[in-house]
């Protein structure tokens, strides 16, 4: 059997990767796992020679009916690219594959042959809606429930960083297996830039008694204006690069270019829809401005950006 993992999503290659790990000890029978060296090789692609990887690919198991060999970005190595048709089509029956290509470049030769195998799996970054049924399937393997909407609160609340999810999915699930809204703000701690972007989405709608608020929660944890503003102007850094890229430019390709995750430029692209490149600007501008201000002059942060919060609301 040979099975390829491609994709950006680190988290989700890993986990697929431990998987079917786990399924191949299984089936050799209880002791596969207490001597995995006997059933197992694992070679990098930037430091295993073609040779030694045409080895592993093409030797018999040694004492035991089937080996599985995991190569970790082959393709690193340009014979093995070269070769890769030869060496698969002659891989014996005794023998499964796993090759992990977190990087591939979709131009090439080789990206199009492993893409047509059968065995070719794409885990890629998910969205706002997908990391909340993500999360539902999650809980339900934990034998806990989790309301697709509460999922989203989750995502909304934490950020999207799928190992920090699972931790905390894995929590809430010890604490309760019918996992509620209130237990998720009892047991997390909100995520700092998930909650000055929920600011910068009330200021920009106008909601200006909420941008407020969400400022007094983040001043309330402790978070100092110079991080606030930190945070703010990454924000806006990501609504630039929106913006700059045009309204036909897809989140999935913003993200890779600007080497981001598509999670945060889909949560951007909403409000980027509401500001003109020049408007966006100025903002930056201003905020540039206070930071400057406040570093030579004796004023009041505080004051002066619950000031900007509320010109951002008109």
């Amino acid at each position: 059997m040979i099975t390829i993992l491609s994709g950006t999503n680190n988290f989700l290659l890993r986990a697929e990767l431990r998987k079917l790990v786990a399924g191949f000890l299984a089936e050799q029978g209880d002791g596969a796992d207490m001597a995995q060296d006997m059933y197992m090789e694992r070679l990098d692609g930037e430091d295993a020679s073609f040779e030694r990887m045409q080895e592993a690919l093409q030797s018999l198991p040694f004492l035991v009916a089937k080996k599985l060999v995991v190569l970790q970005a082959p393709g690193a190595n340009k014979q093995f690219a070269e070769r890769a048709k030869d060496l698969l089509d002659e891989l014996p029956e005794t023998t499964d594959l796993i090759i992990v290509e977190p990087k591939l470049d979709k131009r090439s030769a080789y990206y199009k042959f492993l893409k047509k195998q059968p065995g070719y799996t794409e885990c890629t970054e998910l969205d706002e809606m997908g990391l909340a049924k993500w999360l539902v399937a999650l809980a339900r393997e934990k034998k806990a429930q989790l309301t697709l909407a509460d999922a989203k609160y989750l995502v909304e609340r934490v950020g999207g960083n799928q190992q920090v999810l699972a931790s905390e999915v894995e929590k809430l699930s010890l604490y309760h297996p019918d996992i509620t809204r209130t237990d998720i703000n009892a047991l997390t701690v909100a995520m700092p830039q998930s909650t000055i972007f929920q600011l910068l989405e009330a200021a920009f709608a106008g909601n200006t008694r909420q941008a407020l608020a969400l400022y007094g929660e983040q001043r309330a944890l402790k978070v100092e204006p110079q991080q606030i503003i930190a945070m703010l102007a990454w924000q806006l850094h990501v609504l630039a690069l929106v913006k700059a890229a045009g309204s036909n430019a897809s989140p999935d390709t913003i993200a890779r270019e600007a080497k981001m995750s598509p999670y945060v430029v889909r949560k951007s692209a909403g409000i980027a829809r509401k500001l003109t490149i020049a408007r966006t600007r100025q903002l930056i501008g201003d905020l540039v401005t206070i930071d400057e201000r406040l570093k030579r002059e004796s004023l009041n942060a505080d004051d002066v950006l619950l000031e900007y919060l509320v010109g951002l609301s008109q």
